[in-house]
């Protein structure tokens, strides 16, 4: 039996020769379904350069450099989102990703702003977590003139030149902690609300929310002034610690954002109390699942380590595209509810 052709390859792909030759060569740009379908049909009759067409399908993408600037490296949290971007830039099929993960500890919008400009300089595209404020406003707004889409991931920001956003329904996250809390805690009593800054959106928008929720459908609990934790957890640990030991009526604890794993070491400090008390967070790392494990938390609902980061690269590889919109592109993706019963290990 004849070993099919390159002519055998364009007929059974329903191309022309000279299309199957640039693939084959490497001497022009096809588009991506072109090439796929030329692939298909070289493994579905034989077609032995197959190999040398699967790595001329790869020359033949878009090659993109994306950063992704992220902030606090000690937390596990933070950890397993960069990891998650990584595999989701590796999966992607229509473009090869040259990933770029950096760490800002520095929660400053001096530190951040700075940042965002210097590797605006090589990226195509950055994904950004950080509090809302002018000067980090101002870092977009002048990486967008200057064709360098950012897109808001986790927490939204107020930039005009912001060109997408990637998160969850924070309204509808603090409606449901305000409903376990309220539906699981036996009696009415003082509810607490921890927030990492003000200047996360994600998180105000969820305190808000809480608050909206209690006061509809459960007036008789009250409901402190929001407490700060600023993202640490020695923070949290120092605040919950008071609040256990001060607040005989306490039943539950909403932490919106940071400093799970000091909340758990005070209640671990206090076993007798545990039962009277509901906390609900925001995270999905080993402190949270350990947490979940041993009952001390009511619910978690939590960013998708899965499809956020999906939809993230998605985003930034179309607007990569379209710089010439002012159009700002929304991804709001359903939150996770892990609960004691449901959390896998």
């Amino acid at each position: 039996m004849n070993r099919p052709t390159i002519a055998d390859l364009a007929n059974a792909a329903g191309v022309s020769v000279s299309t199957v030759n640039r693939l084959l060569h490497g001497t022009g740009a096809l588009r991506p379904q072109t090439a796929d379908l030329i692939l298909s049909a070289a493994q579905q009759i034989g077609f032995r350069s197959s190999g040398p067409l699967h790595e001329r399908r790869r020359d033949n993408l878009p090659h993109r450099h994306l950063s992704f600037l992220m902030q606090q490296s000690h937390r596990p949290l933070c950890r397993i989102w960069a990891e998650a971007l990584l595999g989701a830039c590796a999966r992607r099929t229509d473009a090869v990703i040259e990933p770029d993960v950096l760490f800002e500890d520095d929660p400053s919008p001096e530190a951040v702003a700075a940042n965002l400009l210097k590797i605006g300089g090589s990226a195509d595209a950055i994904a950004v977590i950080s509090a809302d404020h002018p000067l980090v406003g101002q870092a977009i707004d002048e990486l967008r003139v200057k064709g360098v889409p950012v897109i808001a991931y986790v927490t939204d920001l107020s930039a005009a030149g912001r060109a997408g956003f990637v998160g969850t329904d924070n309204w509808k996250a603090g409606r449901t902690a305000a409903w376990f809390i309220s539906q699981t805690s036996g009696r009415p009593g003082k509810v607490f609300p921890l927030i990492g800054s003000n200047r996360y959106q994600f998180q105000d928008i969820s305190d808000a929310s809480f608050r909206s929720y209690m006061r509809e459908h459960a007036p008789e609990f009250h409901i402190s002034e929001t407490l700060l934790t600023h993202e640490a957890p020695n923070n949290a640990y120092a605040v919950v610690l008071r609040l256990i030991t001060e607040e005989p009526e306490l039943r539950g604890i909403f932490v919106n954002g940071g400093g799970i794993s000091g909340v758990l070491r005070a209640m671990r400090e206090f076993a007798v109390e545990h039962c009277k008390i509901r906390v609900v967070c925001r995270d999905i790392g080993p402190e949270t699942r350990k947490g979940l494990s041993e009952g001390l938390i009511t619910a978690s609902l939590c960013h998708p380590v899965d499809r956020m980061p999906e939809e993230l690269i998605d985003v930034m590889l179309r607007m990569i595209e379209r710089t010439d919109t002012r159009l700002i592109e929304q991804r709001i993706v359903p939150f996770e509810i892990l609960t004691p019963e449901s959390i896998w290990t």
